[in-house]
């Protein structure tokens, strides 16, 4: 899988919690670190399954 579609599906994500964080009338505040967080955890887990594995010695 491309990392762009990858980030791209966590996007939608993160909206969709966003949208249902504010919709539940939460803070802003509490909607804005909510999805920082999903983003960081995200972007880590992108990196992490795109990496290049090491060729067997």
């Amino acid at each position: 899988m491309n990392f762009w579609i990858y980030l791209v599906g966590i996007a939608v994500v993160i909206g969709g919690i966003g949208w249902g964080l504010s919709t539940a009338h939460v803070s802003t505040t509490w909607t804005l670190i909510i999805c920082l967080i999903m983003l960081g955890v995200g972007i880590i887990t992108a990196v992490t399954h795109m990496r290049q594995k090491d060729p067997p010695a």
